[in-house]
């Protein structure tokens, strides 16, 4: 009978260790999560300063009806629409003439274009990272993701800096 009493502790032991490391894995997995969706707002914060920046440019240069029109695409596209928007973006701002902004113009649109350029990096940092989990076996068998989607890299030419 002892046996069997001690058989019965060891598995129970095993389910609730088991157990414990599957809430801790789901439990990471939810922080990924939110650190991608922190990642994606961050980026888009600093995607919608780069178009207002855009739009201040095409003001000055009085000529940039291209560069308005690609901020507003940029800004009114929806998130599937987005990177092809803001790679359009992107290639107007590199055609636009540095020298003829005033200097505090140019440099507000190179550090706009420098916070797009890290806030994207984090962002697929944390996508990279989410994916990673979510393809463990552990995760999928156990459906650990629950009915969160899939997050999605976002891809653009990055402007030259």
């Amino acid at each position: 009978m002892t046996v069997l009493v001690w058989l019965l502790v060891a598995a129970a032991a095993v389910v609730v260790l088991g157990g414990l490391f599957l809430v801790a894995t789901a439990n990471r997995l939810d922080r990924l999560h939110v650190r991608t969706d922190a990642g994606w707002a961050a980026l888009e914060a600093a995607l919608a300063r780069r178009a207002v920046v855009a739009r201040a440019v095409a003001a000055v240069l009085h000529d940039g009806t291209d560069l308005h029109a690609a901020a507003a695409r940029a800004e009114a596209a929806a998130r599937p629409d987005r990177e092809a928007a803001e790679n359009e973006l992107t290639l107007v701002l590199a055609r636009v003439d540095r020298s003829q902004l005033p200097v505090v113009l140019s440099e507000e649109l190179t550090d706009a274009e420098h916070r797009v350029v890290i806030a994207r990096r984090v962002h697929n940092d944390a996508v990279r990272d989410t994916l990673a989990l979510r393809r463990r076996r552990k995760v999928r068998y156990f459906k650990l993701a629950g009915t969160a989607p899939l997050p999605e890299y976002f891809e653009f030419a990055e402007p030259d800096l």
